[in-house]
């Protein structure tokens, strides 16, 4: 590794949440690892700062990323690191992914501080939770359970639910295992059925395009999992093509075995009522085109039919 790239100090952008902390402590470890130097800088973003609305009102392009990328661009900082999930699907063209660490279990779970918690068809629950999909999923298979709008960090959640403000919390594993709160798990939605958000589970580092190439390729080294970026190419691609944000009611997840992408994805209607869910098998170099396809077969199918349903009801509210 050339001298002035172990000189150099690695300023990493991170919001200020403890999750986000741990994602940028991790990828600091790695990098110290490897014989780079690190300083955390810490971020608020859109997405930290209005709590009081739900995310598909406030917008659903960059609203954890955007102040993130604008340090990018003005070199405050060297690498951004993001939730996958929350990556505006089009990256600005002068910026790029560079890397994606290795991915936590995918699924969705529910916590309660009551161990006997029970998520069943007749559940008649209030279940916290900010995910448009996740809404969607469960108005499917629990028609009887009341959502109730969930944003903040873990931890505001979790005050929220000790509050009765609700009977349990819908969330990713990852970050409820990354916190050490696994503990409290009442039920792990089966990955089939309730298929998780584009990018679930894994971290994105995202870069200015025009970061020294030696360093950028020492960073990518460092924290780069290539098993998982082959799967996250696939579903970014269907997410790209789907054109949605973390606001829009889609989700993807793509495996990767003997040299072949799996990758099942869909959308689903805000009520519920109409799922289309569809899954392909391809070689791993043809990822991305892979995830295109499948977002493709979804919009012919109906998917075009509802997002412009989704796009009127927001429009009107």
């Amino acid at each position: 590794m050339a001298e002035h790239i172990t000189d150099k100090i690695i300023r990493i952008g991170t919001r200020g949440s403890k999750l986000a902390l741990w994602q940028a402590e991790t990828a600091a470890e790695k990098l110290q690892a490897a014989g780079l130097k690190t300083e955390l800088v810490i971020i608020s973003t859109k997405g930290d700062q209005v709590l009081d609305k739900s995310l598909d009102k406030i917008g659903s392009k960059g609203v954890f990323t955007e102040e993130l990328e604008v340090s990018l661009r003005e070199k405050e900082v060297e690498i951004a690191v993001h939730s996958a999930k929350d990556v505006q699907s089009t990256i600005p063209a002068d910026l790029e992914l560079v890397a994606f660490m290795e991915r936590e279990q995918v699924n969705d779970v529910i916590l309660s501080f009551d161990p006997n918690f029970k998520l069943e068809r007749e559940s008649s629950a209030v279940i916290g939770t900010s995910s448009t999909r996740r809404r969607a999923l469960l108005k499917k298979y629990y028609p009887n359970v009341t959502t109730a709008e969930s944003r903040g960090n873990l931890q505001t959640r979790l005050r929220k639910l000790e509050e009765r403000q609700f009977d349990a919390l819908m969330l990713a594993y990852a970050g409820v295992y990354r916190m050490g709160y696994d503990n409290l798990i009442v039920y792990t939605f089966p990955e089939h059925e309730f298929v998780p958000a584009a990018g679930q589970g894994s971290v994105a580092i995202e870069c200015a395009r025009n970061l020294d190439p030696e360093l950028k390729q020492a960073i990518q080294q460092a924290l780069d999992h290539a098993h998982t970026h082959i799967c996250l190419l696939a579903e970014r691609g269907f997410l790209r093509t789907m054109e949605g944000g973390c606001s829009i009611p889609s989700f993807a997840l793509a495996t990767l075995a003997n040299g072949d992408i799996r990758i099942t994805g869909g959308l689903i209607s805000l009520d519920g009522q109409t799922l289309l869910q569809e899954t392909l098998t391809g070689p791993a170099e043809k990822a991305e085109q892979l995830g295109e396809q499948l977002a493709t077969t979804i919009l012919n199918q109906g998917g075009d039919a509802i997002l412009q349903s989704i796009k009127a009801q927001r429009s009107e509210a």
